[in-house]
């Protein structure tokens, strides 16, 4: 019959907490291998896991005359604890209640899977609170509906103001909405639905601008219907803030490069200039003495002597200019300038695919150098090792002392140095790229200032294997 087929715990009881009968499904669900067993229980003490649940449950039943759905929790016999939902009803005798009948339903696998949802989705809701980049999901309508803490600082809206009051097309100007979903319907930028990245600007709620890079999708439902979008504002200020002054100090370089290539350049020419002029004045100086005052010759002679002078001073001028004054050296933690340099160029590593390692020796004393000269060095030597590796690779660099001197190893795993050329690679305008991006002065200017900080450079390369340049700065400082 149905009170013994049904897969449902089916139990009659009295008021006072005995069971009078009860189904199989019942003792299965609680434990007991005979029915004998299970009517001799105490409700209140055996069943209940909680006493002042059977006190609630007999008020509730006794006033209303049943209960549905009441969650409850029960202790099996072996003392295991499960959630139940007890429908009952009260049953009567001449009009006063003797007990009650009803329908205990386990739910306790299902609240457990309930528990499992609910912690998921706690847990990817404090993973999209966590992210530092901004979060914010919209309907098919454009009204917001997750706007997480990493939006709200990069926007400055909290999330009460926007979430289900604001609609998306207000964060971006005027017409980027409409192109964003259409590039999402498009498979050309990452796929339908899909947007990889996409730079544009934001505006916060103060209406300042914000350079940021975007990346969406498109949420479908089970039946391929668009639901929802969600997109990833990232923050791009500091990053390209970095990158605008790392291209200002590389175009310093290699203005300095090329002033410094042009001051050598004069320098040669006025010293090699040099020599005959002084020969020339000499010549006019014996001719003149061998002419009478009052001769007209001796006239143009002095004329020409006069021109060949103001020459020579117009020849030491361009020396002068070719020799600016040195600038002012200060201990220099070498370490540090190293590490600032190697941050400021990490973006620029990591998307060529370069790994950098490095060891610092703790104890590295300062150094009297120019700082920006020997930052100049640094840059120099770290981006030629760079662009040694078009298709990656790993950079290394070591910094250590002795008695007398700090040095510094770089070393890279690129195309390396052809033995033929390796003598060459110090003179200015030599440079091995194919495409020239300066004017092949920068190995030249690095070794003119390690040398004038009393210091040598060396290199040692194989080709295909890679380049290994020591430099070496005295402690105490050169000239």
């Amino acid at each position: 019959n149905l009170f013994e087929s049904v897969r449902h715990g089916i139990y009659i009881s009295t008021k006072e907490g005995r069971f009078l009968d009860c189904n199989p499904a019942l003792l299965e669900m609680l434990g007991y291998d005979s029915k004998e067993e299970f009517l001799r229980i105490d409700i209140v003490k055996d069943l209940y896991l909680k006493p002042e649940d059977r006190i609630a449950f007999q008020k509730l039943i006794e006033e209303q005359g049943f209960v549905k759905d009441l969650e409850l929790q029960f202790k099996k016999k072996n003392k295991e604890i499960i959630t139940v939902l007890l429908t009952a009803h009260v049953r009567r005798e001449n009009g006063e209640i003797v007990g009650y009948q009803g329908i205990i339903v386990d739910i306790t696998e299902r609240k457990r899977m309930e528990k499992e949802l609910r912690d998921t989705n706690q847990f990817l809701m404090r993973l999209i609170e966590s992210s530092v980049d901004g979060i914010i999901a919209a309907d098919t309508e454009g009204k917001v509906l997750i706007f997480n803490k990493g939006a709200e600082n990069i926007l400055g809206y909290k999330a009460e103001e926007v979430v289900g009051k604001m609609n998306i097309k207000s964060i971006y100007p005027p017409g980027v909405a409409r192109e964003v979903l259409k590039k999402l319907r498009s498979p050309d930028y990452g796929g339908v639905g899909k947007l990889t990245s996409f730079p544009l600007m934001f505006r916060r709620k103060d209406g300042e601008l914000i350079e940021g890079d975007l990346s969406a999708a498109i949420i479908y439902d089970e039946h391929g219907r668009e639901t929802a979008s969600v997109g990833i504002f990232k923050d791009l200020r500091e990053r390209l803030s970095i990158e605008r002054e790392l291209r200002k100090t590389q175009e310093a370089l290699l203005q300095s490069e090329k002033l410094a290539a042009m001051g050598r350049l004069t320098s040669q020419i006025a010293h090699e200039l040099n020599n005959p002029i002084y020969g020339i004045m000499n010549t006019l100086e014996l001719l003149k003495s061998e002419i009478p005052p009052d001769s007209k010759r001796r006239k143009v002679l002095e004329l020409a002597l006069a021109e060949t002078v103001r020459l020579s001073d117009m020849l030491r001028s361009m020396l002068s200019f070719s020799k600016p004054e040195e600038e002012e050296r200060r201990p220099t933690k070498i370490n540090d300038l190293i590490e600032g340099i190697l941050l400021v160029m990490e973006k620029q590593m990591r998307e060529s695919n370069i790994t950098v390692s490095t060891s610092f020796d703790k104890d590295l004393p300062e150094i009297m150098v120019s700082t920006n000269q020997m930052r100049q060095v640094m840059l120099n030597m770290i981006k030629n090792a760079m662009e040694s590796m078009p298709q990656g690779g790993n950079l290394f660099i070591k910094t250590f002392y002795n008695a007398d001197n700090v040095m510094i190893i770089i070393r890279d795993t690129g195309v390396g140095i052809p033995e033929s050329i390796r003598d060459k690679i110090f003179d200015a305008f030599f440079t091995t790229k194919q495409k020239v991006k300066g004017v092949g002065l920068g190995l030249s200017v690095c070794y003119g200032i390690i040398k004038d900080h009393g210091g040598e450079i060396k290199v040692e390369s194989e080709v295909g294997k890679g380049t290994h340049f020591i430099i070496t700065l005295p402690i105490k400082g050169g000239k």
